[in-house]
């Protein structure tokens, strides 16, 4: 997988795991909260890879 998907994925990630943690958060499900949380940041690790990804490149001359 490339940097931008790596990036892309891991906006995604993040941004559903907020959504769930809201919905979490307005049910009173904790659950929903922790499940929401674990993806947001799964989604911030992704991004970081992403832009891991970018510096190599950059570094490398690509």
């Amino acid at each position: 997988m490339g940097s931008t998907a790596d990036k892309v994925s891991g906006k995604a990630n993040e941004l559903t795991g907020k959504a769930k943690q809201a919905v979490g958060d307005a049910t009173g499900s904790q659950k929903l909260q922790a499940k929401g949380a674990a993806q947001e940041a799964k989604g911030d690790m992704q991004q970081a890879k992403g832009n891991a990804k970018d510096a190599v490149n950059k570094a490398v001359g690509k």
